[in-house]
């Protein structure tokens, strides 16, 4: 196969509790469809958005307060998203959360159902829980039943969440993020190459996908 004819790689460096990550995704997913001539691969990569959340979780009253003063005070911005949100055909019901987890599981979660080729499908899981029905994410057995869902043994993935499984591989790829200097998500790597920073346009993402594919290996400038 030759260089021009590979398809062109993504990662996705974002977190399953973060808004624009939501519709990050959807836009990406619609700027893929937008190019069907361009074959890609999309790669989730783990981001800690909050990373000094108890593993336990927080009470969302306690998150909110603690990263915006208060929950009032987060209430313009969770308009804001909800709005862009229903635009993208995404249900966002954020005031059915009551817990904020730690989600380092979820990552881990993620990478496994990469070995059966349901990366996607289990981060899209977990998103759904967490903004569309107001799971609790820091409830091993929520985590269980959402891998169930996309196709992986609930025994094996219980027992792997029980222990340190793939722990250290996600906190050090987290740790690598943000020392590459990422500091805020989405953000988007295109053929390992072109760089763009949050939840732009399907249309913009679109053409960073052509640009990639016919550049691949080329760095490019940081967009933002």
């Amino acid at each position: 196969m030759s260089a021009a004819s590979l398809p062109v790689s993504v990662d996705v460096f974002s977190d399953v509790v973060c808004p624009w990550c939501l519709i990050g995704k959807r836009r990406l997913e619609k700027a893929i469809a937008l190019k069907p001539e361009i074959a890609v691969e999309v790669h989730y990569q783990p981001y800690f958005l909050n990373p000094w959340v108890p593993q336990a979780g927080l009470g969302r009253s306690e998150y909110l307060t603690a990263k915006f003063g208060s929950p009032q005070r987060y209430q313009a911005i969770a308009e804001r998203v909800a709005a862009v949100a229903r635009g993208e055909g995404l249900a966002y019901n954020i005031e059915r959360v009551s817990r904020q987890p730690n989600t380092r599981d979820c990552h881990r979660l993620i990478l496994w159902a990469g070995s059966i080729g349901q990366a996607a499908a289990m981060k899209q899981r977990l998103m759904d829980l967490y903004f569309t029905e107001g799971g609790d994410l820091s409830d091993p057995e929520v985590l269980v039943q959402a891998a169930r869902d996309c196709g992986l043994d609930d025994e094996e993935v219980r027992a792997h969440l029980a222990g340190q499984t793939d722990v250290a591989l996600v906190e050090e790829a987290a740790k690598a993020a943000q020392e590459a200097g990422i500091d805020g998500v989405p953000f988007f790597v295109f053929g390992q190459a072109l760089a763009v920073s949050g939840a732009q346009p399907a249309e913009y993402l679109a053409a960073a996908i052509e640009q990639a594919a016919r550049h691949p290996g080329l760095p490019q400038a940081v967009a933002k």
